[in-house]
Protein backbone atom coordinates (compact mmCIF):
# COMPACT_ATOMS: atom_id res chain seq x y z
CA UNK A 1 0.00 0.00 0.00
CA UNK A 2 1.33 3.38 -0.78
CA UNK A 3 0.61 6.79 1.30
CA UNK A 4 -3.03 7.41 0.65
CA UNK A 5 -4.25 10.23 -2.03
CA UNK A 6 -4.12 13.15 0.11
CA UNK A 7 -0.94 12.43 2.42
CA UNK A 8 1.63 14.66 2.00
CA UNK A 9 4.89 13.50 0.43
CA UNK A 10 8.17 13.51 2.18
CA UNK A 11 11.18 15.48 1.08
CA UNK A 12 13.51 13.99 -0.67
CA UNK A 13 15.43 14.76 2.24
CA UNK A 14 13.29 13.70 5.02
CA UNK A 15 12.81 10.56 2.42
CA UNK A 16 16.72 9.89 2.78
CA UNK A 17 17.30 10.02 6.15
CA UNK A 18 18.10 7.18 8.92
CA UNK A 19 15.57 6.07 10.73
CA UNK A 20 17.57 7.38 13.70
CA UNK A 21 17.65 10.63 12.52
CA UNK A 22 14.03 10.13 11.32
CA UNK A 23 12.78 9.28 14.58
CA UNK A 24 14.36 12.35 15.92
CA UNK A 25 12.92 14.52 13.85
CA UNK A 26 9.55 13.31 14.62
CA UNK A 27 9.99 13.46 18.49
CA UNK A 28 10.84 17.31 17.60
CA UNK A 29 7.55 18.01 15.85
CA UNK A 30 8.80 18.08 12.14
CA UNK A 31 5.88 17.17 10.19
CA UNK A 32 8.15 16.42 7.51
CA UNK A 33 9.63 13.24 9.48
CA UNK A 34 6.06 11.99 10.05
CA UNK A 35 5.28 11.83 6.17
CA UNK A 36 8.60 10.51 5.72
CA UNK A 37 7.44 7.63 8.31
CA UNK A 38 4.26 7.19 6.80
CA UNK A 39 5.78 6.65 3.78
CA UNK A 40 8.39 4.31 4.60
CA UNK A 41 5.77 2.11 7.64
CA UNK A 42 2.56 2.08 5.98
CA UNK A 43 3.05 -0.82 3.75
CA UNK A 44 4.30 -2.79 6.57
CA UNK A 45 1.16 -1.59 8.76
CA UNK A 46 -1.47 -2.24 6.24
CA UNK A 47 -0.49 -5.44 5.73
CA UNK A 48 -0.08 -6.36 8.95
CA UNK A 49 -3.84 -4.89 10.11
CA UNK A 50 -5.35 -6.72 6.31
CA UNK A 51 -4.00 -9.55 7.23
CA UNK A 52 -4.84 -9.84 10.78
CA UNK A 53 -8.58 -8.57 10.00
CA UNK A 54 -9.47 -9.65 6.66
CA UNK A 55 -10.85 -6.38 5.14
CA UNK A 56 -8.82 -4.02 3.35
CA UNK A 57 -11.06 -0.74 4.26
CA UNK A 58 -10.84 -1.79 7.60
CA UNK A 59 -6.65 -2.28 7.38
CA UNK A 60 -6.98 1.51 5.75
CA UNK A 61 -8.44 2.69 9.08
CA UNK A 62 -6.12 1.27 11.13
CA UNK A 63 -3.30 2.46 8.82
CA UNK A 64 -4.48 6.08 9.32
CA UNK A 65 -5.25 5.94 13.14
CA UNK A 66 -1.83 4.29 13.83
CA UNK A 67 -0.15 7.25 12.20
CA UNK A 68 -2.12 9.67 14.13
CA UNK A 69 -1.47 8.01 16.95
CA UNK A 70 2.64 7.76 16.28
CA UNK A 71 2.01 11.76 15.81
CA UNK A 72 0.17 12.13 18.93
CA UNK A 73 2.27 10.05 21.03
CA UNK A 74 5.87 10.68 19.63
CA UNK A 75 7.37 12.16 22.76
CA UNK A 76 6.23 8.98 24.34
CA UNK A 77 9.45 7.46 21.97
CA UNK A 78 12.36 6.09 23.69
CA UNK A 79 15.39 5.00 21.03
CA UNK A 80 16.80 3.18 24.12
CA UNK A 81 13.70 0.61 24.20
CA UNK A 82 13.62 0.15 20.74
CA UNK A 83 13.73 1.19 16.90
CA UNK A 84 11.30 3.83 15.85
CA UNK A 85 9.78 0.54 13.42
CA UNK A 86 9.59 -1.73 16.10
CA UNK A 87 7.51 1.41 17.99
CA UNK A 88 5.18 1.68 15.04
CA UNK A 89 4.84 -1.93 14.60
CA UNK A 90 3.36 -1.71 18.63
CA UNK A 91 1.03 0.73 18.11
CA UNK A 92 0.08 -1.03 15.07
CA UNK A 93 -1.15 -4.22 16.93
CA UNK A 94 -2.86 -2.25 19.98
CA UNK A 95 -4.64 -0.81 16.89
CA UNK A 96 -5.40 -4.40 15.34
CA UNK A 97 -6.60 -5.42 18.95
CA UNK A 98 -8.76 -2.42 19.28
CA UNK A 99 -10.30 -2.87 15.85
CA UNK A 100 -10.90 -6.89 16.74
CA UNK A 101 -12.58 -5.41 20.07
CA UNK A 102 -14.81 -2.83 18.34
CA UNK A 103 -16.20 -6.03 15.96
CA UNK A 104 -16.70 -8.14 19.08
CA UNK A 105 -18.72 -5.60 20.34
CA UNK A 106 -20.83 -4.78 16.92
CA UNK A 107 -21.26 -8.46 17.23
CA UNK A 108 -22.81 -8.63 20.56
CA UNK A 109 -24.93 -5.74 19.51
CA UNK A 110 -26.07 -7.52 16.12
CA UNK A 111 -26.60 -11.31 17.91
CA UNK A 112 -28.76 -9.09 20.96
CA UNK A 113 -30.96 -7.27 18.10
CA UNK A 114 -31.47 -10.63 16.51
CA UNK A 115 -32.68 -12.25 19.38
CA UNK A 116 -35.06 -9.60 19.91
CA UNK A 117 -37.11 -10.49 16.44
CA UNK A 118 -40.20 -11.84 16.90
CA UNK A 119 -40.98 -12.51 13.21
CA UNK A 120 -43.91 -14.31 12.46
CA UNK A 121 -41.78 -16.83 10.79
CA UNK A 122 -41.18 -19.62 13.62
CA UNK A 123 -37.57 -19.79 12.66
CA UNK A 124 -35.35 -17.03 13.81
CA UNK A 125 -33.28 -15.69 11.82
CA UNK A 126 -30.12 -15.30 12.55
CA UNK A 127 -28.71 -11.50 11.31
CA UNK A 128 -25.33 -12.84 9.79
CA UNK A 129 -25.19 -11.59 6.92
CA UNK A 130 -23.64 -8.11 6.19
CA UNK A 131 -27.03 -6.81 4.95
CA UNK A 132 -28.44 -7.51 8.50
CA UNK A 133 -25.37 -5.66 9.95
CA UNK A 134 -25.94 -2.50 8.04
CA UNK A 135 -29.38 -2.81 9.08
CA UNK A 136 -29.01 -3.03 12.64
CA UNK A 137 -26.81 -0.59 13.11
CA UNK A 138 -28.42 1.71 11.09
CA UNK A 139 -31.60 1.48 13.25
CA UNK A 140 -29.70 2.11 16.00
CA UNK A 141 -28.34 5.04 15.27
CA UNK A 142 -32.12 6.36 14.23
CA UNK A 143 -33.36 5.82 18.32
CA UNK A 144 -33.76 8.51 20.18
CA UNK A 145 -30.27 9.65 21.99
CA UNK A 146 -30.50 8.40 25.73
CA UNK A 147 -32.32 4.84 24.28
CA UNK A 148 -29.71 4.51 21.86
CA UNK A 149 -26.91 5.17 24.84
CA UNK A 150 -28.32 3.11 26.94
CA UNK A 151 -28.23 0.37 24.11
CA UNK A 152 -24.44 1.14 23.14
CA UNK A 153 -23.48 1.13 26.62
CA UNK A 154 -25.39 -2.58 27.14
CA UNK A 155 -23.45 -3.65 24.24
CA UNK A 156 -20.87 -1.99 23.13
CA UNK A 157 -19.03 -1.73 27.26
CA UNK A 158 -21.53 -4.81 28.66
CA UNK A 159 -22.27 -2.90 31.04
CA UNK A 160 -25.55 -4.17 33.27
CA UNK A 161 -28.42 -1.47 33.50
CA UNK A 162 -27.39 -0.62 37.32
CA UNK A 163 -23.67 -0.08 36.05
CA UNK A 164 -25.37 1.87 32.76
CA UNK A 165 -27.75 4.19 35.83
CA UNK A 166 -24.66 4.87 37.95
CA UNK A 167 -22.64 5.99 34.62
CA UNK A 168 -25.09 8.47 33.66
CA UNK A 169 -26.83 9.41 37.05
CA UNK A 170 -30.19 8.03 35.65
CA UNK A 171 -33.00 6.49 38.09
CA UNK A 172 -32.19 2.71 37.23
CA UNK A 173 -36.29 2.35 36.42
CA UNK A 174 -35.39 5.13 33.68
CA UNK A 175 -32.61 2.85 32.16
CA UNK A 176 -34.71 -0.22 32.06
CA UNK A 177 -37.62 1.82 30.40
CA UNK A 178 -34.86 3.56 27.73
CA UNK A 179 -33.39 0.11 27.03
CA UNK A 180 -36.97 -1.65 26.33
CA UNK A 181 -38.37 0.70 24.17
CA UNK A 182 -35.51 1.10 22.22
CA UNK A 183 -35.19 -2.65 21.86
CA UNK A 184 -39.05 -2.41 20.77
CA UNK A 185 -38.13 0.36 18.30
CA UNK A 186 -35.43 -1.64 16.86
CA UNK A 187 -38.02 -4.88 16.37
CA UNK A 188 -40.35 -2.77 14.97
CA UNK A 189 -38.47 -1.45 12.65
CA UNK A 190 -36.94 -4.65 11.75
CA UNK A 191 -39.76 -6.68 11.14
CA UNK A 192 -41.61 -3.36 9.25
CA UNK A 193 -37.94 -4.08 6.47
CA UNK A 194 -38.48 -7.51 6.47
CA UNK A 195 -42.17 -7.30 6.03
CA UNK A 196 -41.14 -4.94 3.17
CA UNK A 197 -38.47 -7.31 1.64
CA UNK A 198 -41.70 -9.61 1.65
CA UNK A 199 -43.28 -7.76 -1.04
CA UNK A 200 -40.14 -6.39 -3.00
Amino acid sequence: MSPQPGAARPSPAADSLTDEALARGLVAGDEDCLAAAYHRWSPLVHSLARRSLGDVKEAEDVTQEVFLGVWRGRRGFRPERGTIGGWIVGITRRGIADALSARTRRLHLLAAAGSSLALADPVTREPETVLDRVLVLHELARLPAPQQRVLRLTYYEDLTQTQIARRTGWPLGTVKSHARRGLHQLRRRLQEDEQTDHYT
